[in-house]
């Protein structure tokens, strides 16, 4: 019963490892990372705009790792817009912490997968328990959960400390100038959130397999053994 237990916990946390990859895929190819209002400075200033007209100036803006997009409000309507980070965006940011960003969820991604990997072979009990086990399983995957926070920290500390927003939204704008009026982190927080809390599951997973559950054995009848049988 303990040896089904461990096999069925060990199932559990591949199934986990392999979740936690496919959230980090899909943060990575996710466009919203960020969103918020930007303010059209030069264009209110030139009307001396108050607050109810302010709303004519007032656009979105929205991006990821790798592409985005915004609405421009200007007092003559939305022109909406996308952009991509790489190749030239990427030079008006903080380019070495961005790349790191990307390197980090990479670097994730491979440990997911050496942690599903390893969690399959003591499911099915393959021999080298020094590189397989438990211990080895708990190193993967805080390896890999260590990883997705340090992106998710670098990120925002990207956006707060580097003003990651106020720069996509002025790239390539000569005429007009943008100010942030709020700033949200969006859907891949929340999933890389999801990715390293799946992470720490399987830590308690494999914790729990490691305990050593006592072996349920049956009792013997005792056979008395008398002169008559060992003549016969």
């Amino acid at each position: 019963m303990p040896g089904c237990f461990k096999k069925m916990l060990f199932s559990l946390a591949s199934l986990v490892s392999f979740v936690s990859f496919i959230l980090i895929v899909v943060a990575m190819g996710t466009p919203k990372w960020m969103t918020g209002k930007i303010l059209c400075k030069t264009g209110a200033d030139l009307v001396n705009a108050t607050d109810p007209e302010l709303v004519k100036f007032i656009g979105e803006i929205y991006y990821g790792l790798f592409r985005g997009g915004k609405t421009r409000q200007c007092g003559l309507g939305g022109r909406r817009s996308k952009f991509t980070i790489f190749p030239h965006m990427v030079k008006k940011l903080n380019t070495g912490l961005h790349v790191m960003i990307i390197i980090f969820l990479c670097v994730a991604i491979f440990f997911s997968l050496v942690s599903f990997g390893f969690c399959i072979l003591n499911t099915i009990k393959v021999p080298y328990r020094a590189i397989n086990g438990p211990a080895g399983a708990c190193l993967w995957n805080f390896l890999a959960g260590g990883f997705v926070v340090l992106a998710v920290t670098s990120f925002m500390a990207a956006v707060k400390l580097h003003h990651v927003t106020e720069r996509i939204a002025n790239f390539q704008e000569n005429v007009f100038r943008f100010v942030i009026l709020e700033e949200r982190s969006e859907d891949c927080f929340w999933i890389c959130v999801a990715s390293a809390t799946a992470h720490a599951v399987n830590l308690l997973l494999i914790a729990i397999s490691g305990i050593h559950f006592p072996k349920i054995k049956t009792k013997t009848e005792e056979v008395n053994v008398t002169a008559e049988d060992i003549m016969y």
